[in-house]
């Protein structure tokens, strides 16, 4: 089937933000064809892309209940909230998007829910928000680029000295970076000393994108056994399906003797 694209909005950082559907998957772009967002129509609250469903892979590190507060820095389609608030709903979820144009993009074409209680929108700059401060959170999502795909600040170490100042004692930091971009291991350097070196580079997606967790509170230390038992637990309770994530991070020697450690 031909991709069909039509122009919705004109974003307030530059570009444009445009939607296209193939095979019944809708996409998010902004200015280009490189993909912001996706859903599956059909399944609006499943997660599509390979790199957003291990920026869920969090889950495979704490117990329930966790996250309690997930921050989210960056809207795009909505993908990650929307999942958060649809398998996890005990969770509350911020949301922190630069651009209103994008959030009015996600409701109207990707499903964002409207429940203010549960899902609170900040139409904010993301660096600003986290280095003013504010309450600590469990998982902090970290996934903002402009339209020619710039992180900019959000890519800073003071930007990640304020990430990790707000994490809870059990708190998990989700970052995804594009990890063919120069700069990415200058990228990933800032986060290791923002971190003492608690942290964990995944092996890259085949799109490109590279996701790192973090962490400065509880440590973790779970064996490769235990990362399969808790993916096939997830992948039944909500079809979210990280069992090729720990198959890679086993096969790429992410496993340190055989185990996760952070």
């Amino acid at each position: 089937m031909a991709r069909a694209t039509r122009r919705c909005a004109q974003p307030a950082t530059g570009g444009s933000i445009s939607i296209s559907e193939r095979a019944g998957v809708r996409y998010l772009h902004f200015s280009s064809d490189w993909v912001q967002g996706a859903m599956r129509v059909q399944r609006p609250n499943d997660l599509e892309l390979r790199y957003t469903r291990e920026m869920m892979a969090g889950l495979l590190l704490r117990e329930a209940p966790w996250p309690c507060e997930a921050l989210l820095i960056g809207l795009g389609a909505g993908s990650l909230a929307k999942f958060i608030y649809r398998h996890l709903p005990a969770t509350a979820i911020t949301v922190v998007e630069i651009d209103p144009a994008v959030e009015s993009v996600a409701r109207a074409q990707f499903h964002l829910p409207d429940d203010p209680l549960r899902l609170r929108i900040v139409i904010a700059d993301g660096a600003d928000y986290m280095l003013g401060g504010g309450c600590r959170q469990d998982y902090i999502l970290v996934d903002g680029f402009d339209h020619e795909g710039r992180a900019g600040v959000l890519e800073s170490f003071p930007f990640y000295q304020a990430c990790r100042a707000r994490l809870s004692e059990r708190g998990l930091l989700a970052i995804n970076l594009l990890g063919r971009q120069s700069g990415f291991m200058s990228t990933v350097e800032r986060i290791r000393r923002a971190f003492d070196e608690r942290v964990i580079v995944f092996p890259s997606c085949d799109s490109g994108n590279t996701i790192v967790l973090a962490t400065a509170g509880e440590p973790v230390d779970l064996s490769g056994e235990d990362l399969f038992a808790r993916a096939e637990s997830w992948r039944r309770q909500t079809g979210l399906n990280l069992l090729p994530t720990v198959a890679r991070l086993n096969r790429e020697g992410c496993l340190s003797g055989g185990s996760l450690k952070l």
